[in-house]
């Protein structure tokens, strides 16, 4: 008997569209794609059945860089380099942070990704016990990292709390949580520190996740104190013995991106934040070129300012065609896998972000009724180039419906938009 019976649904598959489908999903993962005869059959087995028409069922957007609580400081700051940004408006900000207020940062976060079709993020960030009750009790898949500073009169305890982070939560609910360790940036973590956190990575065979060459001025300051790039600095310290998620990687030579695909380094390229900050445009073709895993993220609601991942498919699409002149640089189903697939590869996923046999059931229904759906040439372009994040109507995560028809099951959204108007008023003052 399956657990969930997706019916009357359109398909998105690698092989195309498959029309009025139906989905069946059995402890947490697709087992069968039906068609509509098979399907009859079927709903006398399924524990529960949705109706999906109307709808076109795609898989879950993965989103590999956040910190997703910082949409308690969304619109807060606006127009600013990356370093000003955090000098003079974020830290100060930030050191007021609490575990409630991480809770309630979080749940706004994890509610508009569930509204949005995110079904998997990527965070770095504080109080990340607290971050990942959160995601237990709403649901949705998340692999976490405690960020880390050495320059922090807290560094040593930070690692503590990374490594009981690992222990405690790392594998539970089958991989729906996930924990890597985070040191926060080249600038922020002496070599000291480093070594430090690549040996706690050896102790616990402990993935990283980490801001690297996200801008001219980093990449600058690394190679006039070391004499190397950011990730030739790195390389040298042991940083890629393990899996590695380096965000950005917006300033990278071609023999950095040779040593990121000999280490198998992945990127979290987050187009948006990248240009709201000036940081500039990674050369995210270059890379698929050259072998290197490439996912997308939003990076915080505080400097995006959402965390929308379609929107991010999208600008990753355009971005780099105008970039280079080139309207094939990087094609609708290129920007969709990064999306997708490529971003939960690059998250240690191997079976997620396809709508295929054997695959996590993480999925969601989009409502296709909206003019700006017609005609429906190739689904997979209008989702691309055409869709809202609003026309996500239901959003399933290892079988288990987190939205139905727009309503969120896990968030009491109207307790949630109380706390937070409170949290403004607190970091208003």
């Amino acid at each position: 008997m399956s657990d969930l019976l997706i019916t009357h649904v359109d398909v998105l598959t690698d092989e195309g569209v498959l029309k009025n489908h139906a989905i069946e999903i059995e402890n947490g993962y697709i087992t069968t794609i039906l068609n509509d005869s098979e399907a009859i059959k079927a709903k006398d087995n399924a524990k529960e059945v949705l109706d999906g028409k109307g709808q076109l069922a795609a898989p879950g957007l993965v989103n590999t860089h956040t910190h997703i609580a910082m949409g308690l400081f969304r619109n807060y700051a606006d127009d600013l380099e990356l370093m000003e940004w955090l000098e003079t408006a974020i830290w100060p900000t930030e050191a007021k942070l609490n575990d409630d207020y991480v809770r309630y940062g979080t749940q706004l976060g994890i509610a508009e990704m569930l509204r949005t079709g995110t079904t998997t993020f990527s965070d770095m960030y504080f109080f990340m016990n607290t971050t990942a009750e959160v995601v237990k009790e709403t649901g949705i898949r998340s692999v976490l990292s405690r960020g880390l500073a050495g320059v922090s009169p807290t560094a040593d305890q930070a690692l503590v709390e990374n490594a009981d982070l690992f222990r405690t939560w790392n594998g539970f609910d089958n991989d729906r949580i996930k924990v890597l360790l985070g040191p926060h940036a080249p600038y922020t973590c002496p070599d000291a520190y480093m070594e430090k956190v690549i040996a706690l990575s050896h102790e616990l065979n402990c993935g990283i996740h980490m801001h690297l060459s996200e801008t001219k001025g980093e990449v600058e300051n690394v190679i006039k104190a070391t004499g190397k790039t950011p990730i030739a600095h790195m390389h040298d310290l042991g940083l890629f013995w393990n899996t590695t998620l380096a965000a950005h990687c917006v300033h990278v030579t071609d023999e950095d991106m040779d040593i990121m695909a000999k280490n198998n380094v992945a990127v979290a390229h987050n187009p948006q934040s990248n240009l709201k900050l000036a940081s500039g445009i990674a050369p995210v073709p270059e890379m698929i070129a050259k072998g290197i895993t490439v996912g997308l993220g939003t990076d915080g609601s505080a400097s995006n300012n959402n965390a929308d991942m379609l929107e991010e498919v999208r600008l990753a699409a355009t971005l780099h065609k105008a970039r280079l002149y080139d309207p094939k640089a990087i094609p609708a189903q290129a920007a969709w896998s990064m999306g997708t697939v490529e971003g939960a590869k690059a998250l240690g996923y191997k079976d997620l972000g396809v709508l295929a046999k054997g695959y996590r059931a993480d999925i969601v229904l989009y409502d296709v009724s909206g003019m700006h759906w017609m005609p429906r040439y190739n689904d997979l372009a209008a989702l691309v180039y055409s869709a809202n994040s609003s026309d996500a109507n239901t959003t399933i995560v290892g079988g288990k419906v987190l939205m139905k028809d727009k309503e969120l099951l896990t968030i009491d959204e109207e307790k949630l938009r109380a706390e937070i108007t409170k949290a403004q008023e607190y970091f208003r003052n």
